[in-house]
């Protein structure tokens, strides 16, 4: 586990072909929410560890136990700018095989975006399925770049937000941000005004682009604590 999670308690990972399954050492029969965690990119193809074998994620998913859900991490195949569309097909065979679990109450899931993978929940926000209980994102790109020679208006999850205002959304900002990204955060965060959407904002003014790999101190860690506070509650509805 990382050190940034050092103060969670121990999870139970059991590693599938597809996904790993986090839940709580001393979790009951009781079917429970589920949280999907899908990781940034795009990241090189021979990338060693992949992101769900990296210590992030392994805490993220025992954050996740801890707060009483179950955490799914995956690898998706963003390796480049086009393989969008691929990855979307991946974080759904994540998201089916999650609600098949044994072990998760399919109608409670939350899906939970870091990085360039915040593109990905625009599909999500437009189908708005009723077990769907709330997007987060954590430092993200929020939409392609005007020069991008894919499906822009699909991955744009700025304008996707005004399809479903009322889906809980949690976005996690960093101070220390990559430039280019500021701007689309900001106009996220306008345009859940403009829609009267739900969204909850947590800044972490002293926090670079992915701080959790770097072992930041404990107001960050608090961060992250409140920001699964919250999942959690929407997620258990």
């Amino acid at each position: 586990m990382a050190p940034f999670f050092g103060d969670v308690g121990p999870a139970q990972r059991v590693q599938g072909d597809f996904i790993d399954v986090h839940t709580c050492v001393a979790s009951g029969d009781e079917p429970q929410p589920a949280v999907v965690f899908v990781h940034g990119g795009p990241l090189p193809r021979d990338v060693h560890p992949r992101p769900r074998d990296r210590p992030v994620f392994i805490g993220y998913g025992a954050l996740a136990a801890a707060a009483g859900l179950v955490g799914i991490t995956f690898n998706h195949r963003l390796y480049t700018d086009a393989d969008y569309p691929v990855a979307a097909d991946d974080v759904t065979t994540a998201v089916e095989q999650t609600r098949a679990l044994d072990g998760v109450d399919p109608e409670r899931v939350g899906l939970w975006f870091f990085s360039g993978g915040g593109p990905l929940a625009a599909d999500w926000m437009r189908l708005a399925p009723s077990w769907l209980r709330c997007i987060a994102w954590s430092y993200p790109v929020l939409a392609p770049p005007p020069d991008w020679h894919g499906d822009i208006p699909r991955f744009d999850a700025i304008t996707a937000l005004a399809i479903a205002p009322e889906l809980p959304k949690l976005l996690v900002r960093v101070g220390k941000e990559y430039a280019p990204l500021v701007p689309n955060q900001d106009a996220f965060v306008a345009a859940a005004r403009t829609h009267h959407a739900a969204l909850d904002v947590i800044d972490i003014p002293d926090a670079d682009h992915g701080f959790e790999g770097f072992g930041y101190p404990e107001h960050s860690r608090a961060s992250v604590r409140h920001a699964m506070d919250l999942v959690a509650t929407a997620v258990r509805g």
